[in-house]
């Protein structure tokens, strides 16, 4: 297995905001798509179907039991139940109705935009819905697996509340979040899983039955590359059964090339168009909210590059890191990402000479202003191998660029700029 670089804290508490992190970093399965793979693996799911028109919805719904069916949009997002459609305003992306009333929930979401917790207000476009079994819960608990640097493997985390934000209930009571490491080269056993599910608040037969579904969702995690399995809620129904009643689970981009079935399954349309605009050209590129966007080489110094100018009252508008392998074309590339965003007001390029030479990235950035046009106000820092050669390149180009060697003064500048 590729084990994937995570910041997760070695506390249960602190281990919880990195599962809204890893999110944003790695591919992500939609809901549906999730409960298909458990289900493969053998966990235990409730019976769903996909539909992509309100019609369809209509139809799948008459092999359900009974007159309710939940209907439930499918957006890479959490909070989704207490959301809302920015076009209709219809509120509550999950829905438990009659199935006469189907089609007409499924047509107020389908191809409408959802605003939730964690979409921001920019939302995220629900193009489907899936529609579920409806059933009687007993209890909700919450459960996740995801690597941990402390702990050098994977860890298990678990709550006996479930069904809400997990964040919520750890920044409340700590002591309400179990965490369970893994040794990755021996595995989980079945004493591991046990206990895990015990831990959970399960209990007797429905202890027996969490710890199976566990156990698989382990074989998940190892066997398709995961950076993070998450369950909530994890449940215990009137009727006996312990089910997996949703799902989020997040894959190492690093993998992709021995996990081919699961990445063709990529939705771009829930992720930022920049950001899927960069993995074309391998850039490591991540949106923030910012106004100060950053073009760096070397992630840790794009992480300096960040704080300092956070630190001098700006905000950056993006985590870039071109590499040490840039080229011209590369470079194009990254500008025009950048310029595309309408909050970006300046753009700091900092680039220390080491593997990448001053004078390819004076070059590329000379040609890319002059090709695509330079709308946002460039201050550049280099420093390193080919500086002389690379600050002459930018002074004979003749472009309004601000040029410095001090990283604070570049810093400052960009700041200023973006005011």
């Amino acid at each position: 297995m590729i084990v994937p670089f995570c910041r997760v804290a070695t506390t249960a508490r602190q281990a919880i905001p990195a599962i809204s992190r890893l999110q944003k970093r790695n591919l992500s399965l939609h809901e549906h798509q999730s409960l298909e793979m458990f289900q493969e693996f053998g966990v235990a799911v409730p019976k769903n179907v996909v539909a992509m028109t309100a019609a369809e919805a209509l139809e799948k719904a008459k092999d359900f039991p009974g007159d309710e069916i939940v209907v439930k949009s499918q957006v890479l997002a959490g909070g989704r139940g207490l959301g809302y459609f920015k076009e209709n305003n219809f509120k509550g992306g999950v829905h438990i109705v009659n199935k006469s009333n189907v089609e007409d929930i499924a047509d107020k979401m389908i191809g409408k935009t959802l605003v939730t917790k964690q979409t921001g207000e920019t939302g995220k476009p629900n193009n489907k819905v899936m529609l579920a079994e409806k059933f009687e819960i007993e209890t909700e608990k919450y459960f996740a697996i995801l690597m941990d640097r402390g702990s050098g493997g994977p860890v298990m985390i678990g709550s006996k509340t479930g069904g809400t934000s997990i964040e919520d209930i750890a920044e409340k009571d700590p002591s309400a979040i179990v965490k369970l490491p893994i040794d990755i080269m021996d595995g989980i056993s079945t004493e591991q899983a046990k206990n895990m599910a015990l831990e959970m608040g399960f209990a007797g037969e429905q202890a027996d039955k969490a710890a199976i579904s566990i156990e698989s969702l382990y074989r998940v995690f190892i066997e398709c590359d995961c950076t993070m399995v998450e369950i909530n809620p994890f449940s215990q129904l009137k009727d006996g059964r312990v089910i997996v009643c949703d799902a989020k689970v997040g894959f190492d981009d690093n993998a992709e090339f021995r996990q081919k079935k699961i990445f063709d399954k990529r939705d771009i349309s829930q992720e930022n168009a920049q950001e899927v605009e960069a993995k074309k050209h391998d850039l490591n590129y991540i949106k923030l909210d910012g106004s100060v966007a950053c073009m760096v080489n070397g992630a840790g110094l794009a992480m300096s590059t960040m704080d300092l100018l956070k630190l001098k009252g700006g905000e950056p508008a993006n985590f870039l890191d071109v590499g040490g392998g840039a080229t011209k074309e590369t470079v194009k590339a990254a500008f025009e990402i950048i310029q595309t965003d309408p909050k970006v007001k300046s753009i700091f390029v900092n680039i220390f000479g080491g593997i990448m030479r001053c004078d390819v990235i004076a070059d590329g950035v000379v040609n890319a202003v002059k090709e695509i046009g330079l709308t946002k106000p460039l201050v550049v820092r280099l420093v390193g191998t080919n500086v002389e050669l690379g600050l002459k390149i930018i002074e004979d180009s003749g472009l309004p660029v601000h040029s410095y060697s001090s990283f604070t003064e570049a810093a400052e500048k960009a700041v200023e700029l973006a005011k």
